[in-house]
């Protein structure tokens, strides 16, 4: 089954409402003007919550075919808690995908396997396609090997989803992101076929065909091809490299300047 490749830009806590707006119609003009075959790669980028409407009406008004992510979400729909975001909300706008269980949300903010189960069926809910993320630290790839971590996160998460739910997966490993290490094609080969041998004992071949698997960590122009080579990597979730435009929109373009 072909799988188009996904190029998402995680923008963390960067660009202001403003700055969002120059910077994604940067982003749509150099693709333009290079050429770029906009049915060859899904585009998707993740601006802060304040940023979601701002960036929603723009893509709407110029016609930018690029989709829109929130960084996270709530486990709850509706209710009393203060400053959390309802998937009900990133729905109404546009809002295609969301990021659950980053490295940094687990770290910072404490988020167990348990939140991430919830967070997904919360996303599922409303109609948002979860981008699962997981990955290991270098202590733990150390005590436990290469894929034990992120296979197990993969499974929690992974709790109670339908067969035909649209879902992406993301690994990311912590020790990469945003260090300069990163993760050779192989290594990053060898976890992502360990993800999709779970996603096709959970949820079935099907499902595990369809499903695309992305690499995260230290991703740049200079090294996206050489992930993309490998059969299981189907994209990629790319942080401090999707901020610069021309950088960015050599990571989407790694078809054309290196011919893979």
């Amino acid at each position: 089954m072909s799988r188009t490749p996904l190029i998402a830009g995680n923008w963390k806590m960067n660009l202001d409402h403003l700055q969002a707006v120059a910077f994604v119609q940067k982003l749509h003009w150099t693709l333009k003007d290079a050429g770029h075959d906009e049915g060859s790669v899904e585009v998707a980028v993740f601006p802060p919550f304040t940023d979601l409407r701002t960036v929603q009406t723009l893509l709407d008004a110029d016609k930018i075919p690029f989709a829109l992510g929130a960084q996270d979400l709530s486990t709850h729909d509706s209710g009393a808690y203060t400053g959390e975001v309802s998937g009900a909300f990133l729905s109404k706008l546009a809002c295609r995908y969301v990021i659950i269980g980053h490295s940094e949300r687990r770290e910072y903010h404490h988020e167990s396997d348990a939140i991430v189960a919830e967070k997904v069926q919360a996303a599922l809910r409303h109609g948002l396609v979860p981008v699962i993320c997981v990955g290991e630290t270098l202590e733990q790839r150390e005590q436990s090997g290469p894929t034990a971590v992120s296979v197990a996160q993969l499974q929690a998460a992974l709790a109670g989803v339908a067969a035909d739910a649209d879902i992406v997966v993301a690994y990311e490993p912590v020790w990469a992101i945003g260090t300069g290490q990163v993760a050779s094609p192989e290594q990053a080969q060898e976890v992502c076929t360990a993800l999709r041998q779970v996603l096709s004992e959970t949820l079935g071949a099907d499902a595990a065909a369809r499903t695309r698997v992305l690499y995260g960590g230290s991703v740049k122009s200079g090294n996206i091809a050489s992930f993309m080579r490998e059969p299981d990597v189907d994209g990629a979730l790319v942080g401090g490299a999707s901020l610069v435009a021309d950088e960015f929109a050599a990571i989407i373009r790694y078809q054309k300047h290196v011919g893979v």
